[in-house]
């Protein structure tokens, strides 16, 4: 049996997503207030997130409205199920992966180049009379 929240949260995102039927809304009550933890297809994890967030911004005010008529305290969490996509690579896929497992190239680390720089510019600093 859902509750009014999660059927709220379900027919907002169901009418974005382009897979409503993977909408999967999960309540957990714990000292902190409502969990509300959303689920949905991995292709529609960007049209629920929005640009920068907006809309699951929009989606958490629209639960803080609907948490301060109920007097309760509402959090969304959205999961993010992208692992579950790796499982269902092709085969060619696969080859590829090993490819560039089995490749002698080592791994180019300009992190160091920078971290060298960084500190070359300060001791310049450093020597400045001002």
């Amino acid at each position: 049996m859902s509750t009014i929240d999660q059927q709220f949260v379900e027919y907002i995102v169901k009418s974005l997503v382009g897979h409503p039927d993977d909408v999967v809304v999960e309540r957990v009550i714990d000292e902190k207030g409502v969990l509300l933890s959303l689920t949905v297809n991995p292709e529609d994890l960007g049209r629920v997130i929005g640009k920068r967030g907006v809309t699951a911004q929009s989606l958490r005010t629209l639960l803080r409205a609907l948490g301060t008529k109920n007097d309760a305290r509402y959090n969304l969490k959205i999961v993010n199920n992208d692992d579950q996509r790796e499982h269902y690579t092709s085969t060619s896929d696969s080859q590829d992966v090993e490819a560039v497992k089995n490749s002698t190239d080592e791994p180019v680390d300009n992190s160091r180049d920078y971290s060298k720089k960084t500190r070359e510019e300060l001791a310049e600093l450093d020597d400045l009379d001002i």
